[in-house]
């Protein structure tokens, strides 16, 4: 895979017709996608955030559970320690939220892209958020102690509401206030 080849076959702003596309395997690349949400190529952390962004956007996972760097050509698997996207801020519109990846992505909080807990590295369960071709996000930090501010009860849940559905941020452990 031909980094400056991406860069002028793709606006990096843009998403590819990855669905589209059905390259042949071509094997692994040396790129981990660290749990902290480094992009490690080589041993090395990539830098440039053009380019882990340009990166982001021809990532998808496939059934096989594994992801891909996906172009027209080829298809290449890396390595991803938990979620490959993180969501870093939200805009509220009325009362609806929309996500906004570090790569720029902004997707809405609502029944097709809904708030989940799934377990996280150390086996704690954290909310993620489907984004697209396979992807999901793990909330920033910052963004996941604002959303909690804002939250409601419901039942052993905290949450919010987005969309007309319920988003869930944590559960409560038995016997909490």
């Amino acid at each position: 895979m031909k980094l400056d080849t991406l860069f002028q076959q793709f606006d990096p702003q843009s998403i590819p017709p990855l669905a589209q596309w059905d390259p042949p395997f071509c094997g692994d690349m040396d790129l981990t996608i660290s749990a902290n949400g480094d992009w490690i190529h080589e041993g090395s952390p990539i830098r440039r955030p053009a380019l882990v962004e340009l990166l982001s956007r021809v990532l998808r996972r496939e059934a096989d559970g594994d992801y891909y760097l996906v172009t027209p050509a080829e298809k290449l698997r890396i390595v991803v320690e938990d979620l490959p996207l993180l969501i870093t801020d939200a805009d509220r519109v009325d009362a609806d939220w929309i996500a906004v990846t570090a790569g720029g992505d902004r997707v809405p909080l609502d029944a097709t892209h809904r708030l989940t807990l799934l377990s996280g590295p150390g086996g704690d369960l954290l909310p993620a958020l489907p984004v697209r071709h396979g992807l999901r996000a793990r909330l920033h930090r910052n963004l996941f102690y604002r959303w909690v501010e804002l939250a409601e009860r419901r039942d052993d849940e905290m949450g919010l509401w987005s969309g007309g559905v319920w988003h869930v941020l944590g559960r409560f452990d038995d016997g909490a206030p």
